[in-house]
């Protein structure tokens, strides 16, 4: 991607923004809504407000990143509590999980933006997450969220490339998603197995492995690490604090994917 395609895309975007009197938007805190927010709030300004969900597939780190960057920036934002760890649909984990939980979770973010008097929600999907496998998305296109960041063509890379010129300490952030996407289809999500991934990864972000998924096959931890923190995992010192931790987490396995973290791989 040239630098004028790029901000032809941004342009696009802006050019989109303007055509929404108010907006809200479903921040995650990852780096593809928060550029969404920004921009959207550098075209709108205080008519624009971000909505967060939290429950026990939403990493708490996560929740708290997404406060503190609204209030610097000066952003209305609200938290709603969202319920999908009570629909048996949901946690029965088939392969219509986020289909189930977005069906459920944006009219309740819709309804939070129409009582502060916005009548649009947007999402940060963008046009990778056309090739992979999102029922997600298919609720929200059902349910008629808007994705302005398609609308212009905006790619993952794009965003991060434009995050970075706008400043944004989100432009090299690693993906994020909810806790639900480390247990395997047909597993029963239940607030315990969240509980340990959650401290199992927050034990890996803390030693420093920022891209980093905890997959949960019941008692084993299947750790996927960025090829290039092999080395250091596998040192002596690292490697007895991780499994000490992942053990206190809950987990009585501890094994490390050679193939490297691949973002979606429960997909397959």
């Amino acid at each position: 991607m040239n630098y004028d395609d790029l901000i032809a895309k941004k342009e696009r975007l802006i050019s989109i923004l303007k055509n929404y009197d108010s907006l809200a938007v479903a921040f995650s805190g990852g780096a593809d809504s928060t550029f969404l927010l920004a921009a959207a709030h550098d075209v709108l300004g205080e008519n624009v407000a971000a909505i967060t969900a939290k429950s026990p597939v939403h990493p708490a780190r996560e929740i708290e990143f997404a406060g503190k960057f609204a209030r610097n920036q000066g952003i209305k934002h609200i938290i709603i509590q969202s319920d999908e760890i009570n629909l048996p649909e949901f946690t029965a984990n088939d392969r219509d999980r986020c289909y189930v939980c977005k069906k459920n979770l944006f009219p309740k973010m819709v309804e939070a933006a129409s009582k502060m008097g916005i009548s649009k929600l947007a999402h940060g999907a963008n046009t990778d997450d056309l090739k992979d496998f999102r029922p997600g998305f298919s609720a929200a296109s059902e349910l008629g969220i808007a994705s302005p960041m398609i609308e212009a063509g905006l790619s993952k890379q794009d965003i991060r490339d434009l995050s970075k010129k706008m400043l944004l300490e989100t432009w090299d952030k690693p993906a994020m998603a909810c806790l639900a996407t480390r247990i395997p289809y047909g597993t029963a999500i239940t607030i315990e197995s969240l509980k340990m991934i959650e401290e199992a990864e927050n034990a890996l972000i803390d030693l420093g492995f920022s891209a980093c998924r905890v997959r949960h096959h019941g008692n084993l931890a299947r750790i996927e690490l960025a090829k290039k923190d092999f080395d250091r995992m596998i040192n002596e010192k690292t490697r007895n604090s991780v499994v000490g931790k992942l053990k206190k987490a809950g987990y009585l396995y501890v094994s490390m994917d050679l193939e490297g973290y691949i973002q979606g791989s429960m997909n397959r």
